[in-house]
């Protein structure tokens, strides 16, 4: 029985000495197939991290991770090839923004970003400002080498520092009363010289910095409204007393303009009548008798001469 089975394996062909090379064959084939497929996918895989779309308004920053470095040159906006598994990229915007440091969570941060620094007098000043901004592109991979976080980050620290040294250099060196009133846009523009010495070495350009709001403790705005309102109070007693001056000033033009006129018109009537004087004599005054009698005689008799009535001037 068992000879007879035998006969018919072998027969059929199993347990011949080729049909174990054909199974090898066959797993090869198998393994070859799986290990190309394992490829594919792999391919398939990495193929997105292969290629890198950097946005507009952005630059790409590449990161070596084989030696941790950075590369100086910045990618632009568009389609880059890199390979994955040795590099990295960081995108950084380098359009323009605006970093705002207030007391209102409304106006930018939800924490409390006011700027606290004291004046030359020590009384302390709170500020709430606002600085706009743009990185330059060439240089942010030194940006990014130097600090390695997002511009947010750096923002929120670096930033936020060199803008509370400026304002406490400027701030610190004059009167609150004069920050807060006649010197306010000359502390703003020395505030953003500073920042942008501060800033530029690491390519952020200041296109503009600005002082929302100043606020003083309650008692010296008190002391400074009084003041104000005293400058105010003198300059009206001032003015008033000018404006008597004036008055005072053009009455006494006008009252010696009038006795000048009188002067003048009464040394006028002496000259007239000097000259009236000078000019009547007996001669002239028979004349003007004559001028003046109507041919008649007198009505009275006598050796007397007779007075003639001269008619009244």
């Amino acid at each position: 029985m068992a000879s007879t089975i035998g006969s018919r394996l072998r027969s059929s062909g199993f347990g011949s000495p080729g049909f174990g090379d054909e199974m090898s064959i066959y797993g090869r084939r198998h393994v070859r197939w799986i290990g190309i497929a394992a490829g594919f996918v792999a391919l398939l895989l990495l193929l997105p991290t292969m290629a890198t779309y950097v946005n507009p308004g952005y630059v790409g920053i590449v990161i070596r991770r084989t030696g941790g470095g950075v590369t100086p040159e910045p990618l632009g906006p568009g389609l880059h090839l890199r390979n994955p598994l040795t590099t990295g990229i960081e995108e950084y915007p380098v359009y323009m923004q605006t970093l705002i440091l207030a007391r209102s969570a409304f106006e930018g941060s939800p924490n409390n970003d006011e700027i606290n620094v004291n004046s030359v007098e020590g009384q302390p000043v709170s500020l709430d400002v606002s600085m706009s901004f743009e990185l330059e592109q060439r240089m942010v991979p030194k940006l990014y080498s130097t600090f390695r976080t997002d511009i947010h980050a750096i923002q929120h620290t670096y930033v936020k520092q060199a803008v509370r040294q400026a304002l406490q250099e400027v701030v610190g060196s004059e009167n609150i009363a004069d920050i807060l009133g006649p010197k306010k846009a000359e502390m703003v523009a020395r505030s953003q010289r500073l920042l942008e010495e501060k800033l530029s070495p690491y390519g952020i350009l200041v296109k503009q910095f600005t002082v929302n709001e100043i606020r003083a403790p309650g008692s010296v705005m008190e002391a400074i409204n009084q003041k104000n309102v005293m400058q105010q109070q003198a300059l009206t007693a001032q003015n008033e007393l000018q404006k008597s001056r004036f008055i005072a000033e053009g009455d006494s033009i006008q009252a010696t303009g009038r006795a000048k006129a009188i002067l003048a018109e009464a040394q006028a009537q002496a000259k007239a009548n000097l000259l009236l004087a000078q000019s009547i004599t007996a001669t002239r005054v028979q004349y003007e008798m004559a001028k003046k009698w109507n041919g008649q005689m007198p009505q009275v008799s006598g050796s007397a001469i007779p007075m003639l009535q001269l008619p009244r001037p």
